[in-house]
């Protein structure tokens, strides 16, 4: 959440800040400012509540230019989304600081410094930040130094961009438990939360430890770590590229990258299936013998990935007779637990920085768990580097915040891992034969589904003018009906909940009537006898349905119930059909209601604070 960009360069670098925050919009806030040192040594500051946009403008009515910069999208957590809590924060217009996470210690920190007479002019924990290496810089510091020494005051987790009018040549960042990222030009440098906000200017890149404060000039940088020693952490060419941010011939990206998920899917699958089962050492050297000795899985994510560890844990207890738990990352971390016996800890994140996930893993360290797996669509991520095992997803980069396409390659990539599992804990071979001629199939399915993209724009129109919705699902269809139930939320602001299809009667049913749909997955299956009952019981009491089926026959369709045939494919893999069909309606019926579709109020796309 929250974006940083800055630039120290040889040409203006106003453009490219702006650039910056601009595919740095995806990530959520509501207020956006900057900082440039002009030609006169003087820190020229701009700050808009809202759109990038209107920052632009302002930016573009005022003349600012210089070759020395920082800038922020900030998402409001210590003082409402106003001109003044926005960033950057400065300090006797000496001092210049953006920031992203959270200063715990604020309160203590800000009574002290106003005791010895800083002035503050904001409501936020960032300014404290400001005035702290302001002190350090009247004691006689340099910028560098009066930095290190301020740091060592906060608690809690921050990425800073720090710049000083008394040293125009150098521009400081700090990464402690959020992330931030060097890239590297030639003449110029840059920090960025993202590499997204970089690739118009560069594709090599460094990323930062934490605990490391690097300083950037233009023809060179040099990293300290956390004891202060110099070290040198390893350059990464990306083979992104800066049109990997454009919508195309869609209309927002959520459309784009829903259209994405066969290719998605099958990056994700590329390189790791063998004719009768998946190859050996996907998830990275000495994977195969920790596979070996699990008797239990632990999931642990946040919001979307939370549903895909939900999936998986039907799959990983239904095929493989394994114990699986999941539970919320949040939650985790704060309550004393029991470590199942040789338990595998898997954590799920699309961004691989997700706070409460990275602080669960750290915890977790601690415990006597056989090993870590991440299933991550970063690989550089603070995720990856720190989990003992890897099982990249290849959804490529996702700009709309409500998740889509990273949602169905986890659920790919968290398959592979059954199979993984199940070549040591007794899944048949010619079963997993077959289920690797499904995975093969599934990219060709999806298309299928995409396919469907008018039906569902009309089924949209049932619950455009809807307050609320119910969404249904048995067995792994329930965490679909989850996550459809999360994406009508998301980007659409109609109030909907998921239930297991039998626990209708025990409380929801009381809601039912007209005014209230219900939306239903029901694949053809063991338990669909009994879903029908679950839906005569809604229709009995006047109630609407919209159910995703691949057999509308048996279901039927008429007034009360609007049938939409999903193409059949196995049971087990039939939930990441479904996820589909239920992010277009989510799409569609937002569309109808004209909210902001990629950008949803309240949101952010990487949740890197508590």
């Amino acid at each position: 959440m929250c974006g940083i960009i800055g630039a120290i360069a040889q040409r203006d670098v106003q453009p490219i800040l702006i650039e910056g925050l601009r595919r740095l919009e995806y990530r959520g806030y509501d207020s956006a400012g900057m900082v440039v040192m002009d030609p006169q040594g003087r820190l020229q500051r701009e700050r808009s509540v809202g759109k990038v946009e209107a920052l632009a403008q302002r930016v573009a009515g005022s003349g600012l230019t210089g070759t020395l910069g920082i800038a922020h999208t900030r998402w409001a957590t210590h003082g409402g989304p106003t001109e003044r809590n926005a960033h950057p924060h400065l300090s006797g217009e000496r001092i210049a600081v953006v920031h992203n996470g959270i200063i715990e210690n604020y309160q203590a920190l800000r009574d002290d410094l106003k005791a010895r007479g800083f002035e503050f002019t904001s409501d936020t924990d960032t300014e404290v930040i400001a005035h702290q290496i302001m002190d350090y810089c009247q004691q006689g510091h340099d910028l560098l130094e009066a930095v290190r020494r301020a740091t060592a005051h906060f608690s809690g987790a921050y990425a800073l961009g720090v710049i000083s009018r008394d040293e125009p040549d150098r521009l400081i960042a700090v990464r402690e438990g959020s992330p931030l990222i060097i890239g590297l030009g030639i003449g110029e440098h840059f920090i960025a939360s993202d590499i997204q906000a970089m690739l118009p200017v560069t594709q090599r890149f460094v990323y930062l430890e934490n605990g490391d404060i690097a300083e950037l000039r233009r023809d060179s940088h040099r990293i300290l770590d956390a004891d202060g020693q110099a070290v040198d952490r390893p350059v990464t060419e990306s083979s992104l590229t800066a049109g990997a941010a454009d919508r195309g011939r869609f209309r927002h990206f959520m459309l784009k990258e829903i259209h994405e998920q066969p290719r998605a899917v099958a990056e994700t699958l590329e390189g790791r299936l063998a004719p009768d089962g998946v190859l050996e050492g996907i998830m990275g050297p000495g994977s195969e013998e920790i596979l070996a000795q699990v008797k239990s899985v632990q999931i642990l994510a946040c919001g979307t990935s939370y549903h895909a560890g939900l999936v998986a844990s039907y799959w990983i207890e239904g095929l493989l007779g394994l114990p699986c738990r999941v539970e919320v990352a949040s939650e985790f971390r704060y309550r004393r637990h029991a470590v199942l016996p040789d338990c595998l800890l898997v954590t799920i994140s699309q961004s691989g920085e997700t706070a409460d996930s990275l602080a669960a893993l750290r915890q977790a360290r601690e415990d006597d768990y056989l090993g870590s797996l991440a299933i991550c669509n970063v690989p550089e991520s603070s995720l990856v580097r720190e989990s003992d095992m890897v099982l990249m997803t290849h959804a490529g980069p996702e700009i709309g915040v409500a998740s889509t396409k990273a949602f169905t390659t986890q659920l790919v990539a968290l398959f592979l891992l059954v199979l993984s599992l199940g070549r040591h804990h007794g899944l048949a071979p010619a079963r997993a034969q077959s289920f690797v001629e499904q995975l093969r199939a599934l990219p060709a399915a999806l298309e299928k589904v995409l396919a469907l993209d008018t039906p569902i724009e009309r089924l949209a129109m049932g619950l455009a003018d809807k307050h609320h919705a119910l969404f249904l699902g048995r067995g792994c269809h329930y965490p679909i009906a989850l996550e459809g139930a999360l994406k009508l939320k998301e980007i659409s602001y109609i109030h909907a909940e998921a239930y297991p299809a039998g626990e209708l009667k025990h409380g929801p049913l009381a809601l039912v009537d007209a005014d209230m749909p219900v939306v239903v997955v029901a694949p053809n299956n063991h338990l669909l006898e009994k879903l029908k009952s679950n839906l005569e019981e809604v229709r009995a009491r006047g109630g609407h349905l919209m159910v995703f089926t691949d057999d509308v026959a048996a279901l039927g369709s008429d007034g009360a119930i609007q049938s939409l045939a999903v193409p059949p494919v196995d049971d087990w893999l039939s939930a990441i059909i479904h996820t589909v069909p239920l992010q277009l309606l989510s799409y569609h019926t937002a569309i109808l209601k004209g909210t902001d579709v990629d950008q949803p109020r309240n949101l952010a796309k990487s949740v890197t604070v508590e």
